[in-house]
């Protein structure tokens, strides 16, 4: 089925997009300033995160407390508007991000008005059908976790004051304030805090008892309701207005798994915008594909991030590496030694205990569903149903025939968790209830991505390429023949969905990726050197008295050290370790911070990256420079002309090495020249598909192009419409322990072919050697 997307007008189509992240470090008008220098790199638009009034400080702008305004912190809507004329005037466009599955809970809470009507009025606010909440629990009261301690505790803490600004009273908790409920301000603290509408408590108890959906588990983003016509129209009014007045073009769509009817939603929003291209940020299982049905171009592109990362992976290098690192850590299968098991009890550990409030709310939705079963059974059928879905969400909605990827997957669930109730849930979750079936898909997508990409990802690492939001570890690489396969769908089904390498969100930049990649190649020389530098590494460290950590540990200080064994990053690589191991949860974790281990882990990180060990580590950097440089370079020109509108993040013109946020989200800063091999590349492709659209947009064609020769696998090409080829190398290691290219030849089609990076001409059938004299990709017009 052909995505409904035929509306959108084709000048509005990316050719690529140019992601800036704006804060107040980086405002509407420090993007101006740098429109002339990404028009020249050949984008069609700038690609900002998201713009709305967000709460104070935010540095990412998805805690929104205000749809109806623009940014002040960014520069108000006049600075939008102004860095939108720049952009015209330079031939640029705006993509706009938008947050419709949440919005902040702020502190003062007057800063979200929806909210603060929620908590003076209850139910009889204007603005209680905006959020999700359970109002039969808790005594029809919504817990606010916001306090440092049990009430009891800190009930000094708390005061009544008059607030000038607001001209009522309110209820201080340092930053916080909250609103009274009328005729309560003067009743003593016990009584006024039992008279409100809301209930504050400690932030742990919004673990087991909190009742308003939330983004994942994070209980300052309440999520809203914007199924319902009226939140959504009151929050998408200013954006819409945005794209009437040509401010902007069109939208990226953040976590649209969180909404209750994700179709229902991009239907509407299509309505809204006369079609407008569109993205939503889906993440899809390995061999999920998105719904057909969907109202927009495509996602924002961590399927070609999979694909394109797995070509430059090496099958049996990531096997033998990954028996190194069992080897080598010891760790327990299901605590960091194998994957599959290691995902299963991360799975676990979050729907027990960080997403239990969200399982006891479906467990009360099914007892009301299913009456005279027992709701403690109910909650573990829940729990086994749960963790056994393999992607984000089943796609059901109330009223409709469940789609049949949904009935299979959930059939499979069931029957594998063969726990009582099992079958029960199974068809509520399937619509026999639709308030359950809803909440359930919801939980699931906070639970997938809580499980997998915020915890098991951080305990299973035996190379870190392969832990990367959007990827599978059980499928770490991607064959030629599936990479085309990949490319010959999305062109037939998806032509302008979004690609990427690098985003926000992504744990690791693409370059960082990449030399890690090379590791991959080289298995014996990992193994060896790893053991012999961490035995050196710990005798050092024993004579000088500095604190060891464990071998798991160990393992992924390593891997950054090779990253950045020359460049300086110990702040950096330190304060990702301490991350990581809060995120992994084995040792310390967020909630639950043990500082005796975290300094340990701090000094020895520092010393591994700074100490004697660093003249030992750029050894093996020496020896993955090369081939590092060959991947980096591949994957950026598959990236940049392969099927899909390619985001291009920001910096990653150049060569950056960036690890998770918030090193990934600095203020951007344009940096040197664009004359390396990287900047050639990005540069020249990118103008190519400005200069014709037409040979790589919705009407293109892509065709797969097959080298002959002994080292024909290590060659991947292809061509867009005719007219335009691309070739580029993988697995370069192996390719010159093999004796290079040996006579390995590329026929090209009829015609002459200029390389656009070169200016050499080829014709007819050339040798593989010669067309990468030059570069180990080539980039031919003909």
């Amino acid at each position: 089925m052909t995505p409904p997307t035929a509306a959108v007008p084709t000048a509005l189509v990316p050719t690529a997009t140019y992601r800036l992240q704006l804060q107040p470090d980086f405002t509407f008008a420090d993007a101006e300033g740098v429109v002339p220098h990404l028009a020249a790199l050949g984008v069609s638009h700038l690609h900002l995160s998201p713009v709305l009034q967000a709460a104070p400080g935010s540095t990412h702008g998805y805690d929104v407390v205000d749809h109806t305004r623009i940014s002040e912190e960014l520069g108000g809507e006049a600075g939008l508007r102004a860095l939108s004329r720049t952009a015209r005037a330079h031939g640029l466009g705006l993509v706009l991000d938008t947050v419709p599955n949440h919005m902040a809970v702020p502190a003062p809470e007057h800063l979200s008005r929806p909210l603060w009507s929620v908590l003076r009025e209850g139910t009889g606010s204007r603005y209680a059908r905006w959020f999700d909440i359970d109002w039969q629990a808790l005594d029809g009261k919504l817990l606010m976790p916001v306090l440092g301690g049990p009430l009891g505790e800190v009930l000094g803490e708390l005061r009544v004051e008059d607030d000038k600004t607001l001209g009522e009273p309110v209820l201080r908790y340092y930053d916080h304030a909250f609103p009274l409920r009328p005729g309560t301000e003067s009743l003593p603290l016990r009584e006024l805090l039992d008279a409100q509408w809301y209930r504050l408590a400690h932030w742990r108890e919004a673990r087991t008892d909190l009742n308003y959906r939330r983004f994942f588990t994070i209980s300052d983003l309440i999520a809203i309701r914007v199924e319902d016509p009226e939140v959504f129209d009151a929050t998408h009014a200013k954006l819409l207005e945005l794209l009437r007045d040509g401010v902007a073009d069109g939208l990226r769509i953040d976590h649209p798994d969180g909404l209750a009817d994700p179709a229902g939603y991009l239907r509407r929003l299509a309505a809204a915008t006369g079609g407008r291209w569109t993205v939503v940020e889906k993440i899809l299982g390995h061999d999920e594909q998105l719904p057909a049905g969907w109202a927009c171009a495509g996602t924002t592109g961590y399927d070609a991030l999979d694909r394109v990362d797995g070509l430059f992976t090496d099958p049996g290098g990531v096997e033998r590496i990954t028996a190194c690192y069992a080897d080598f850590t010891g760790q327990d299968a299901d605590r960091g030694g194998a994957w599959a098991p290691t995902a299963r009890r991360a799975s676990y550990k979050i729907v027990t205990q960080d997403l239990a409030a969200e399982v006891s709310r479906l467990g009360r939705t099914a007892a009301r569903a299913l009456p005279g079963h027992d709701p403690a059974v109910l909650r573990q059928a829940i729990r086994e149903l749960l963790v056994r879905l393999p992607v984000y969400r089943p796609y059901v909605v109330p009223g409709e025939s469940a789609p049949a990827e949904a009935v299979a997957m959930l059939g499979t669930a069931a029957r594998e968790a063969a726990v009582p109730g099992a079958e029960e849930i199974r068809d509520l979750a399937l619509g026999a209830d639709a308030g359950f079936a809803v909440r359930f898909a919801q939980v699931a997508s906070a639970l997938h991505a809580k499980s997998v990409e915020d915890t098991a990802f951080y305990r299973w690492y035996p190379l870190l390429p392969l832990n990367e939001v959007g990827r599978d570890p059980g499928h770490p690489t991607t064959a030629p023949d599936a990479f085309h396969a990949f490319c010959t769908r999305l062109q037939r089904d998806w032509p302008t969905t979004g690609t990427a390498l690098s985003t926000h969100d992504t744990k690791r930049s693409a370059d960082v990726r990449a030399r890690l990649a090379a590791v991959s190649e080289q298995p014996a020389l990992w193994r060896a050197w790893l053991r012999r530098e961490s035995d050196h590494l710990r005798a050092y460290f024993t004579r000088a008295g500095i604190p060891l950590v464990d071998r798991h540990t160990e393992y992924l200080a390593w891997q950054y050290a090779v990253v950045y064994c020359s460049y300086g990053a110990e702040d950096v690589v330190a304060a990702t370790m301490l991350k990581s191991e809060r995120e992994a949860g084995l040792r310390t974790s967020w909630t639950e911070q043990d500082p005796a281990y975290e300094k340990r882990l701090d000094t020895f990180t520092r010393e591994l990256i700074t100490g004697p060990t660093y003249y030992a580590t750029a050894d093996i950097a020496r020896a993955i420079e090369s081939p590092s440089l060959v991947n980096r370079l591949g994957a950026t020109l598959l990236h940049l002309t392969m099927p899909g509108v390619p985001d291009v993040y920001q910096g990653d013109e150049h060569p950056q090495l960036l690890l998770v946020d918030p090193d990934n989200r600095r203020p951007y800063r344009p940096a040197g020249r664009l004359d390396g091999p990287k900047e050639l590349v990005t540069t020249t492709a990118l103008r190519l598909r400005r200069e014709h659209p037409g040979w790589f947009g919705a009407d293109a064609t892509y065709e797969p192009l097959y080298a002959a020769g002994p080292a024909s696998g290590h060659c991947v090409a292809f061509i867009r419409t005719g007219r335009s080829l691309t070739a580029v190398t993988r697995l370069p290691h192996g390719l010159e322990q093999a004796g290079g290219w040996r006579g390995t030849e590329l026929t090209l089609p009829p015609g002459d072919w200029a390389d656009r990076l070169t200016g050499v001409h080829h014709r007819g059938t050339v040798a593989v050697a010669d067309l990468f004299a030059a570069h180990p990709v080539a980039l031919l017009t003909s």
